[in-house]
């Protein structure tokens, strides 16, 4: 019997890890192939055109108010050079989704306004936008609203004006530019340029290979990011900004750092050139600052050849855009391709996620009711109608490895998340703690099998004690909401894989 037991163990162990390999769909980026080769390390702007420093004026600040509808109003914060000739450049500025009012980018904002550029930050208009659900379209429009401002000042040059776009922004700022021609040029910063969901599966793979998680745990990634989420919304993750980009024909700087893990730093600009070739545009001026990360900042400090060189670019207009060298900086690296993701099938998407998990988790409670419920009896001094030994400790058991393993799996995934936001490592929780968590999935697996097996054992054994009907009903609750939490975990690659 025992060995039966063991057999039987494996076996179902096994079948979980066979589940997990072929109930979604797999992960296997490819590589890519071809790369870009900057011209220089050296980023500095090219042509002969005569610009003024980081630094050569007195900066002053307003905060002035901005009617993007009918009865919505934002404020912005305008930045100038105090003492600098009329006729000056201005540059507006795009919300990234980590940013969202007019007191943010004060550092570049300053030292561009402190060469010449007038400079004007908006809040995001927060009443259209959510987490679940956002509209580049309507946000590019409602940016241009405040671009007319900006164009109206009267020490700005409303023919030298343009948008800066970073992070999301850089959604934004192709759509403004593509629907009004008066957009004199584009300032891309860590764009995604790909639909959202496919630059975050590349994200997540690119944070969780650099944390070093084990490879099976990567092949969660399409089957959380690939589908539909719980709740509805979440449209935009599949917007195309590709459309917009085909029709830019102004000046266009894009930047990105080379210590930026989120964004496909060398795809997205290979991406960005098919577009603008298809639009005719030769004027894009591209740059690689090293070490930098997604806002362009090593360990905290933003890279002063930055905005040195987003200051003379723009001053420089149009001498500047297409001055050589038109690909400068540090080599930048991208191991595998952003490609379209797979989705899973309907029995893992969307709101069948939260379903499984609350059936799962109701079987396993409503096991705990219907134990207390059986012992009730005893109260009048009558019969328990519960489950009787070893059945009950098996029982008890078994719900709290089921319950441990997602705890010990939802805790790992919040360890290895907070070690790639903050680019850490720590091999002991990276390795450890995905060790902690197959052991506690092997052991819930185990469980299931000493659970069934001693309730046949029960009912084949003449003159045993016996469990009563309220003990049965529980057994059957927590074995039932185990296996469905047990093949939830396999799906999101708790247990070693058989393929």
């Amino acid at each position: 019997m025992r060995y039966r037991r063991l057999a039987a163990s494996i076996v179902l162990v096994l079948l979980l890890g066979l589940i997990g390999s072929v109930a979604g769909p797999g992960w296997n980026p490819q590589p890519l192939e071809h790369t870009l080769v900057p011209e220089t390390p050296d980023t500095t702007i090219g042509s002969d055109a005569v610009t003024a420093p980081v630094g050569t004026y007195e900066v002053t600040r307003e905060v002035v108010d901005v009617r993007v509808d009918d009865d919505v109003t934002v404020q912005a914060t305008i930045a100038s050079p105090v003492g600098a000739p009329g006729g000056r450049p201005g540059m507006l500025f795009m919300h990234g989704a980590g940013t969202a009012t007019h007191r943010n980018f004060a550092d570049i904002t300053t030292a561009l306004a402190s060469a010449g550029v007038v400079t004007m930050v908006p809040d995001k208009r927060t009443d259209t936008y959510s987490t679940r659900s956002r509209d580049y379209v309507g946000m590019a429009e409602d940016y241009l609203a405040s671009f007319d401002v900006l164009r109206e000042r009267p020490d700005v040059d409303p023919a030298r004006v343009g948008v800066y776009g970073e992070s999301e922004g850089a959604m934004s700022a192709p759509i403004a530019a593509a629907l009004d021609d008066r957009v004199g040029f584009v300032v891309l910063v860590s764009a995604p340029v790909l639909p959202i969901r496919q630059q975050g599966a590349f994200a997540a793979d690119s944070y969780l290979r650099e944390v070093g998680v084990p490879d099976r745990l990567l092949r969660a990634i399409p089957r959380l990011v690939g589908g539909a989420f719980p709740g509805g919304g979440f449209e935009y993750f599949d917007f195309d900004v590709r459309p917009y980009q085909e029709r830019m024909t102004q000046p266009v700087l894009m930047v990105y750092g080379t210590g930026d893990a989120s964004m496909p730093i060398v795809q997205g600009a290979q991406i960005l050139m098919q577009d603008l070739e298809r639009a005719g545009n030769d004027d894009l001026t591209l740059r690689y600052y090293a070490g930098a990360n997604h806002g362009i900042r090593v360990d905290g400090t933003l890279v002063p050849a930055f905005v040195r060189d987003l200051a003379r670019w723009t001053l420089g207009l149009p001498e500047t855009a297409g001055a050589p060298p038109r690909i400068a900086g540090a080599e930048p690296v991208q191991a595998f391709r952003a490609d379209d993701v797979d989705r899973p099938r309907w029995y893992a998407t969307g709101d069948m996620i939260v379903i499984v998990f609350v059936a799962g988790l109701g079987l396993l409670a409503l096991g705990g009711l219907l134990a207390v419920v059986g012992q009730a009896p005893r109260l009048v001094r009558r019969p328990a109608s519960g489950t009787a030994a070893p059945l009950g400790r098996y029982t008890a058991g078994l719900a709290m490895a089921t319950l441990a393993t997602w705890t010990l799996y939802a805790s790992y995934l919040m360890g290895v998340t907070n070690l790639a936001l903050n680019y850490q490592h720590d091999s002991f929780l990276v390795q450890g703690g995905w060790l902690a968590v197959q052991v506690a999935g092997i052991l819930a697996a185990v469980m299931v099998v000493m659970t069934v097996a001693a309730a046949l054992r029960q009912v084949r054994t003449r003159g045993a004690r016996s469990t009563g009907a309220m003990g049965k009903a529980c057994v059957a609750c927590v074995v039932a909401g185990s296996l469905v939490l047990l093949v939830s975990a396999a799906y999101w690659g708790v247990y070693p894989a058989v393929l």
